[in-house]
């Protein structure tokens, strides 16, 4: 017989196609070896009289069996098996990571804050344009917005870039000189760092303070503008809500607002903070300038 028809001593596969013929070495438990040739004779001790073929290991048969007879469903029921347990695995390394993400907040946090709603770069420094909330370092420092800062903490500043890199270098707590420009006045403040939970904590102390906000009645249009032949910019009101409190007590559309409850107003986002900062149904002065008269006006402030 060809031995190219022989079976594998191992698996008791045929490694060629034909006859079923064939030569094949068998090895007993005893150690001793048989050939059995083509005709059934033995060249050395006889087979036993229940051998039907190769021998191979049991387990592995049987194993292969079982295989074999695993239906779709068996196979189906594994899949889904190995899903659930490659999705608990999942949820319990991700769910952490979601409830304490390591995002930019932590960092955030551990940086100063000076207590303005954001830096702009601008000529001869960085302005801003509003201070809050209230009680923030720079509302104790007298800062309000449209307010330049030439120098902090004896750094000269030139860009928002460079401030924020002191914030983010300064220990919490840090008390520094503030050398700004008001109306093109130099004026010089002190002013204390916090960290960014006392920030949140004045926030939501302001958003939950048993008096309510306040209430203009202007809808927050208003623009910036300079007043001509002066340094001083102003909050030029644009539209007035028909019997709101500003109108009921008598500011009129196109005038410019440059003192609201005895803050200097240089810009339309601190003259907002300034209107929701005020007691609800308390009177407050306003300084307006209506064409080339300078008028101050009380107004009893509404609920937002």
């Amino acid at each position: 017989m060809p031995r190219e028809l022989r079976f594998c001593r191992n698996c008791g596969f045929r490694l060629g196609e034909g006859s079923a013929e064939y030569t094949e070495t068998v090895r007993f438990p005893n150690g001793r070896a048989s050939v059995l040739s083509a005709d059934g004779a033995n060249s050395q001790n006889p087979f036993p009289p229940n051998y039907a073929g190769p021998l191979v290991p049991a387990g592995s048969r049987s194993l292969g069996k079982r295989f074999k007879r695993m239906s779709g469903m068996s196979w189906m029921f594994i899949g889904l098996l190995v899903f659930f347990i490659a999705a608990a695995v999942f949820t319990a390394v991700v769910t952490p990571l979601r409830r304490n993400p390591p995002s930019i907040s932590s960092t955030q946090s551990r940086r100063a804050y000076a207590g303005v709603d954001s830096f702009d770069t601008t000529q001869g420094g960085v302005t801003f344009g509003a201070v809050e909330p209230p009680g923030s370092p720079a509302d104790k420092a007298g800062l309000v917005g449209g307010d330049i800062i030439t120098n902090f903490d004896g750094q000269v500043i030139t860009s928002e870039e460079q401030i924020m890199e002191l914030l983010s270098g300064m220990p919490i707590g840090k008390t520094v000189d503030v050398v700004y420009m008001r109306d093109g006045e130099t004026k010089t403040t002190k002013l204390t760092t916090i960290w960014k939970a006392d920030l949140d904590r004045l926030t939501r102390e302001f958003r939950n303070r048993p008096e309510g906000r306040g209430l203009f009645g202007f809808d927050d249009d208003t623009t910036r503008v300079p007043i001509p032949g002066t340094k001083i910019f102003g909050a030029r009101v644009d539209d007035i809500n028909q019997s709101g409190p500003a109108d009921l007590a008598g500011v009129k559309k196109g005038d410019i607002i440059t003192e609201f409850d005895g803050i200097p107003i240089r810009t339309p986002e601190e003259l907002a903070s300034r209107v929701l900062r005020a007691i609800p149904y308390s009177t407050v002065n306003v300084v307006v300038l209506r064409g080339t008269e300078q008028l101050e006006i009380p107004v009893k402030m509404g609920k937002r």
